[in-house]
């Protein structure tokens, strides 16, 4: 092995700037032909030069790991959607959980808030929205996310975003509407007039019947609905019903004469019911 003293800030920076040259020009007895410049300012520090043919040793590296503490772990980024949400704010995952949501919710107003990730003015309106659900903590606002669930939103006739829609109770749908920031008192007044004083009479309504039906018919969907069946009336009770009422109204007005009375009286009585009649 040939061994030159030379610095090594002096070799790289002379290689680079004036073309030091490292490879052999004749092919003599010495197997290593290094030239370099006429001036150079090697300070006589010792280096080694592999004879030429031999390929100089690949660098190693060290993996670098991680200083980050084992516990420690990237928070996941929130969609604009889930920001500022209430414990009375859900997202609707499917037809079935809109269905049961709606008949669970008893008594309690619930509004519907159909959504798209993609809508300015979704976007804009949603704080305003979990201020009402903060202010509301007894009503129930309930997410429909467009882009996921279109066909669902096909069938329950929702073609315009922002919407709303209001359910409460044994009335079901009360009110429906579209808003943006510059009407949002429209909501305002909506959720100040349907939202429930007192328990209400019957069982919770939900989504309308033709709704019901329509979600059920919906290939697209896994959602079935059976129909309620409407109990026929019998034909003899309508009979009876025409029947019986008017001669019951004659005859809590005029009482129809007594057998026991004599001749004159009862002829006069009778001429009194026929007049009357």
């Amino acid at each position: 092995m040939a061994e030159v003293v030379v610095s090594k800030t002096g070799l790289f920076s002379s290689c680079h700037h004036q073309n030091m040259s490292l490879f052999p020009k004749t092919s003599g007895s010495s197997n290593l032909s290094v030239s370099f410049p006429p001036k150079s300012d090697f300070h006589g520090q010792r280096i080694g030069l592999q004879q030429l043919g031999r390929p100089f040793p690949t660098p190693q590296f060290q993996p670098v790991h991680s200083q980050l503490q084992p516990g420690f772990r990237i928070g996941k980024a929130h969609k604009w959607w889930e920001k500022g949400n209430q414990p009375n704010m859900k997202e609707v995952t499917s037809a079935q959980d809109l269905v049961d949501s709606l008949l669970n919710a008893g008594d309690k107003l619930v509004v519907l808030d159909f959504f798209s990730p993609g809508c300015g003015g979704c976007k804009a309106l949603h704080p305003k929205i979990c201020q009402f659900a903060e202010m509301n903590p007894d009503v129930q606002f309930l997410q429909v996310n467009y882009e996921e669930h279109k066909s669902m939103c096909y069938s329950l006739n929702v073609h315009v975003l922002p919407f709303f829609r209001f359910y409460s109770g044994a009335q079901g749908r009360v009110c429906s509407f579209s808003c943006t920031n510059a009407t949002i008192k429209k909501f305002k007044d909506a959720l100040a007039k349907h939202k429930p004083e007192r328990c209400s009479l019957g069982p919770t309504k939900g989504l309308e019947e033709k709704e019901l039906l329509a979600l059920s018919a919906n290939k697209d969907l896994e959602f079935t609905y059976t129909p309620k069946e409407v109990e026929a009336v019998p034909a003899r009770a309508v009979e009876e019903s025409f029947v019986t009422a008017p001669s019951c109204s004659v005859r809590e007005s005029f009482p129809l004469p007594s057998t026991t009375l004599k001749s004159g009286k009862i002829s006069e009585e009778r001429s009194i019911v026929s007049a009357g009649r």
